[in-house]
């Protein structure tokens, strides 16, 4: 690799580390603590991520317990869940917040699966839209003469292969999460 793909392959892997967020919050049917990660709270008028206002822990398989360090926030926490994407209903018993995961239905899995498909597509859209970028500076250094047309040539190749292994690297682990939401 050349000190000018450098960049892109470290926005592809900032890219790739986005997706791997973005799958890390998708509800798959077991509870995991990172389904609340894009949550906020209203936290004395700052939007604070719901982790940093108090204890989330996995007591079962299916269920989240969330446990304020200020119980006065118990009501703000179950309105940012009840708000959001998750589609599950707390439950307040006065000191903590339920989250009990139903079993995905086919039909939910199917749908989960087509987002899923979606949202692979357009990191892959990403990964391209880099390849162009960087494509584009280079033509236009190579049009001043700041690098050779044997240069350009090696660069693009290089960009193409940057550019299909990360693609097929979103292909696994998309495919991996589909698998996933399939064997629950």
């Amino acid at each position: 690799m050349s000190e000018f793909t450098k960049p892109y392959e470290s926005k592809m892997k900032k890219t790739l580390e986005t997706l791997d967020t973005e799958l890390n919050t998708i509800r798959v049917g077991r509870a995991n603590p990172r389904v609340l990660d894009k949550l906020t709270v209203d936290y004395f008028g700052v939007e604070t991520p719901l982790n940093q206002v108090g204890n989330i822990s996995v007591p079962e398989a299916r269920m989240l317990v969330i446990q304020p360090w200020d119980s006065s926030l118990l009501k703000h926490i179950e309105k940012a869940i009840q708000a959001s994407e998750l589609g599950i209903n707390p439950t307040n018993d006065g000191k903590v917040i339920r989250l009990v995961f139903p079993e995905l239905t086919e039909e939910r899995r199917k749908s989960l699966i087509k987002d899923l498909k979606k949202k692979g597509e357009e990191f892959k859209v990403a990964m391209r839209n880099i390849r162009r970028d960087g494509m584009d500076i280079f033509k236009k250094q190579q049009k001043k003469s700041e690098i050779t047309e044997d240069d350009f040539k090696e660069i693009e190749e290089e960009l193409q292969k940057l550019t299909d292994k990360h693609i097929a690297e979103v292909e696994k682990r998309v495919d991996a999460k589909s698998k996933d939401i399939l064997s629950i």
